[in-house]
């Protein structure tokens, strides 16, 4: 009785796995770093570097549930970095996400013109934020809208007319409203979030497809004999204090840049790439391959 008990409990697991979808996926890439000029604004030791980097993920579905698992496999010993679920009960959607991400981020201690090392990235010094969640929202329709209502409070009005996708987000946190249409060949958005208004815009002019935002940094994108070429340029960055010195760095002065990416498919199903920053005078090589 006991062996028909576990071959039915075995069969009932195997029936389970089959129904569900398991997909493997990841990247791997190795990048050359010529480390560009020592002297100047950007002080470097001008040694050349050679890093790699490698990561595995794992999908799982199975009716209206997902399951994200992910790995960086390039250390001494595998760690998580992505962890979540999601799924839904009728009209309700659910979010999990199990994984604590690390936000801290390290002094940049690359020294420019005029400025100190370190403490010029604006980032989080250190981290004491447990930003693993469960969360719960409700969509409703309402005419040409869509009503939604999460368990933090926040309530979210969202559409489409004539052409123009709105979203209004009401929230203790600040309200935030974007927009988005396709005018005259052109797609804009619009969004302010608690205040702060940012833009962007972009189109596609003789097989080009350029962008333009309110941060004043122009992309341009396209292809040249079989290569994708993007030239990207960063306005400069002003000093900016922290207003909270002991939690986050302090913004330094960075100036206005421009980085020159070509990459091109290989037959070996890797991609190579070369990109060549003004800011340090660099080239980086990098070949990677995603699967």
């Amino acid at each position: 009785m006991k062996k028909l008990i576990s071959l039915f409990a075995v069969t009932t697991m195997a029936s389970t796995g089959a129904m569900a979808a398991v997909a493997l996926g990841g990247s791997a890439s190795v990048s050359y770093d010529d480390n560009g000029s020592t002297g100047g604004a950007v002080s470097k030791d001008g040694a050349s570097t050679t890093t790699y980097d490698a990561d595995i993920t794992l999908t799982g579905t199975t009716g209206a549930t997902t399951v994200n698992l992910g790995w960086d496999v390039d250390g001494s010993s595998p760690s998580l970095n992505i962890g979540s679920m999601t799924s839904t009960v009728g009209p309700l959607s659910i979010a999990v996400d199990f994984y604590n991400e690390d936000s801290s981020d390290a002094a940049d201690n690359i020294a420019r013109a005029g400025m100190p090392d370190g403490n010029d990235d604006g980032g989080v010094i250190a981290d004491a934020t447990v930003d693993r969640s469960v969360s719960v929202s409700l969509d409703a329709p309402l005419g040409d809208a869509t009503i939604g209502l999460d368990d933090s409070g926040d309530v979210t009005l969202s559409g489409t007319w004539s052409g123009v996708t709105v979203s209004h987000t009401a929230s203790d946190d600040g309200d935030s409203t974007s927009a988005a249409a396709a005018i005259a060949g052109m797609d804009i958005t619009v969004t302010n979030d608690d205040g702060s208004t940012t833009w962007a815009i972009g189109t596609t002019v003789a097989g080009t497809a350029v962008t333009l935002n309110s941060a004043k940094a122009v992309t341009a994108t396209f292809g040249v004999t079989g290569n994708t070429v993007v030239v990207s340029h960063t306005s400069e960055r002003a000093a900016v204090t922290s207003a909270t010195s002991s939690t986050k760095h302090t913004t330094a002065q960075k100036d206005a840049y421009t980085t020159v990416a070509v990459s091109r498919a290989l037959t070996s199903g890797a991609t190579l790439a070369a990109t060549y920053n003004t800011f340090d005078s660099s080239l980086t090589l990098k070949a990677s391959v995603a699967f």
